[in-house]
This record gives C-alpha cells, sequence and structure tokens, in this order.
C-alpha cells in the first residue's frame, strides 16, 4: 500500500513537472512564433527536464531532399554543421521517411545510427526521435540523447517530445516557409541577373568570353553613374569601343561623345584642342575655338592615351577634374562644364607616379573606378567570333559573297 502511495506521488510529481515543461514552452512560442527565436530556449527548457546531454531540431528540405539541423543544444556550430542527412538514412532519416518514432536504448547497438556530429555511441546512452508533422506531413524531426534509461521511460520521453512537437509545429511551418521563400528569391536573383548579363552585350563589341563578359558587368555597373572611368590595357584591345559603350548606354547617350587622342597630338597643339583658344591668343589663332571639353558639355569626353600628356598639360587637367571649369588659351572668363571624363592608356601609369613622370593626385583622380581590357591572347574563345564578323564586314565591303567551308566528319 505504501509503495502504491509513494509510486503515486511520484506519478504525480513528474506530471506536474511535465505540466510546467509544456506551460513555460506555449509561453515561448507566445512571445514569438519565430523558430529561431524559440527553439534554443525549448531546448534548453526540457534539457533541465529530461537531463538530456544533447538536443537536436532537424528540418527538411522538400526541394533538395536534404535534412540539415536547424538549432542544437550541447553541439558546437561545427559539430551541427557537420550533419547532413538524405530522406531515409540513419535514424533522423528514417523517422522523418517514415514518420514513425525511433527509440534506442542503448546508442552502442544501433547499426543505423550514424552518430555524424561525433558526439559518440556510448552504450550508457539512450537516443530518442520524433517526427515533426504538420498535418500528415513530416517537415522535420526533434530528437535527445539521455543517459540509459529503461524503455518504459524511454517511451515516456518519446511521448513528451511528441507533444513538444505539436506545440513547435507551427513554428517549424513559419521557418520553413521563410527558408523556401528565401532559396525562391535567391534563385530569382541569380536568374535574373544571369538574364541581364546576357541582355546587355554591347553591341558594338564582339566577344562572348568569360573575361570579356567581367567588362561587361564593369560597363553596366558604372555606365548609369557620373564616376570617372580609366580604361586600361594593351595597344588594340578596344579600349574607345569600351568608352562608346558606357556612354552610349548612360543617361548622357543623347549628348556628345567626344574623342581626344593625346599621343597624337603635338605638345603645343593639345592644349588648345583640350581647353580651346580666342582670336590672337598665338600665331595662327585667326578665330575663336572651342576646345574637346567644351564641345562636349553635357556629355562624354573620351581621352585616349592620357598617359602621354605633358606635365603641364596634367596640371590644367587635374583643375578641370578637381573644379568643373578652365579658361580659353588668351582668355580670362572662366567656363564651367559638365563633362564626364572617360581616359585610357596601355602605360602603367602607377610606375610613372613612382618615376615621377605622371601626377600621383591626377591619377587618382582618373582611377575611380578603373576597367581592364584583356588582349586577344587571353580570350582566345573569342578569335571564332572576330574571324566572322571580319569576315563579314569585308566580304559586304567587296561584295564578295563568303560561304564557310563544310566540315566533314570522316
Amino acid at each position: 500500500m505504501k509503495r502504491r502511495y509513494r509510486n503515486s506521488m511520484l506519478a504525480d510529481v513528474q506530471t506536474e513537472r511535465e505540466l510546467q515543461l509544456l506551460y513555460h514552452i506555449s509561453c515561448l512560442l507566445d512571445t514569438s512564433l519565430d523558430l529561431r527565436n524559440i527553439v534554443s530556449p525549448v531546448l534548453e527548457a526540457m534539457a533541465q527536464y529530461m537531463d538530456m546531454n544533447y538536443g537536436t531540431l532537424a528540418l527538411l528540405n522538400r526541394k533538395t531532399g536534404d535534412i540539415l539541423i536547424e538549432a542544437a543544444h550541447g553541439l558546437s556550430p561545427q559539430q551541427t554543421r557537420r550533419a547532413r542527412y538524405k530522406l531515409g538514412e540513419g535514424v533522423t532519416g528514417q523517422v522523418i521517411l517514415t514518420g514513425e518514432p525511433a527509440i534506442i536504448a542503448r546508442k552502442s547497438e544501433s547499426p543505423i545510427l550514424l552518430d555524424k556530429t561525433k558526439r559518440g555511441k556510448a552504450a550508457d546512452t539512450s537516443f530518442v526521435c520524433v517526427p515533426i508533422k504538420i498535418g500528415q506531413e513530416v517537415v522535420g524531426a526533434l530528437s535527445v540523447d539521455t543517459p540509459h534509461k529503461p524503455k518504459e521511460d524511454l517511451s515516456e520521453d518519446a511521448r513528451l517530445l511528441s507533444i513538444v512537437c505539436s506545440l513547435i509545429a507551427q513554428a517549424v511551418k513559419l521557418r520553413r516557409a521563410a527558408q523556401e521563400e528565401r532559396e525562391k528569391l535567391e534563385e530569382e536573383n541569380a536568374r535574373l541577373k544571369h538574364a541581364l548579363r546576357e541582355r546587355f552585350r554591347p553591341t558594338n563589341i564582339i566577344g562572348t568570353s568569360h573575361e570579356m563578359q567581367a567588362v561587361y558587368d564593369k560597363i553596366a555597373q558604372v555606365s548609369k553613374s557620373n564616376a570617372t572611368v580609366l580604361i586600361l590595357g594593351e595597344t588594340g584591345t578596344g579600349k574607345e569601343l569600351v568608352a562608346q559603350a558606357i556612354h552610349y548606354n548612360s543617361d548622357r547617350s543623347d549628348k556628345p561623345f567626344v574623342k581626344a587622342h593625346c599621343a597624337a597630338l603635338p605638345e603645343g597643339v593639345i592644349e588648345s584642342e583640350l581647353f580651346g583658344h580666342v582670336r590672337g591668343a598665338f600665331t595662327g589663332a585667326v578665330a575663336d575655338r572651342k576646345g574637346r571639353f567644351e564641345l562636349a558639355n553635357g556629355g562624354t569626353l573620351f581621352l585616349d592615351e592620357i598617359g602621354d600628356i605633358s606635365p603641364a598639360i596634367q596640371i590644367k587637367l587635374l583643375r578641370v577634374l578637381q573644379e568643373r571649369e578652365f579658361e580659353r588659351i588668351g582668355d580670362t572668363r572662366t567656363i564651367k562644364v559638365n563633362v564626364r571624363l572617360v581616359a585610357a592608356t596601355h602605360r602603367n601609369l602607377q610606375e610613372m607616379v613612382a618615376q615621377g613622370k605622371f601626377r600621383e593626385d591626377l591619377y587618382y583622380r582618373l582611377n575611380v573606378f578603373p576597367i581592364y581590357v584583356p588582349p586577344l591572347r587571353k580570350r582566345r574563345s573569342d578569335i571564332v567570333l572576330l574571324a566572322d564578323f571580319f569576315l563579314q564586314r569585308y566580304a559586304k565591303e567587296q561584295q564578295k559573297p563568303v560561304r564557310r567551308p563544310i566540315q566533314r566528319c570522316d
């Protein structure tokens, strides 16, 4: 009679503790339905009630079929990341596949317990795993490691875990929906970026190689801004074509695109070409003349081979970049301009700065957004496209029909 009374008292105490745990979890759910906010406190409360060593909540990704640990108690972040299952793999995979709980009295005796987290399969440790269901669909699993218990006690643990799973099922549903929505948005973002890369391919440039795609990406990135661009690359790589693509894809596309080849202009002429002059400023100045900066007002000025300008012109160019104003040769009137500058060079301006041949302050004013155009030897996959382009171009000019030879495969 006393034993029966004592057992009844113990059962009442256990029931009271169980009710306290479930009430605590329900309070946590009242504060938030975001699984990230509640799962760690829930596992912590379970650890105190069940005397568990470890606890994990794993979710199934319906799209990939992967089962990943969303939260864990007693495991390091490295151990948590290590655990990844497929449906039917290990105890967790089996529970999620079948929707039936698994009770393992001694972990060391289970052949299907994979222990991917490397927490050990001690003989004095038990393992209980129960499915998390939303309706009839299994969306995850809740599992615990406890010191070894009789099977009756483990069945009680499984029953309690099932109740906890039913309480947090709605939070799990919301969390899974958020994950899937995020993945959907990431996929859509990647698709749109890919579509944009495919769509943005300047018509004046030939090339589909990875190296040229990087150039197209930079053109797309900088075109809509007013940033100064410095185009780098060997002679003949198409730096002027890149400058044109930047201008005609910018908001200045309906304004002038003015070019000046600095290396081709004599030293005594380049200042007049860039900034203009007034009548009588020097011998031969028989009329006022606008310079390239003035002609490009509102649009884009492309200065090719910027590394060849003299130190005196570098000083005047720096002022224009800083103040957006200048004076014509022989004039005292200051002219303000709104010009987007794109410069290009085949020289190594950093080396020239180190050698004192190019002003450091001007270099940093020009090198706001550099674009490197690779030579053809670094994008060999474009050779056939370029050959076809020039073949068709010159065939049309010469009015000569050209046919590709039929390649035979013997």
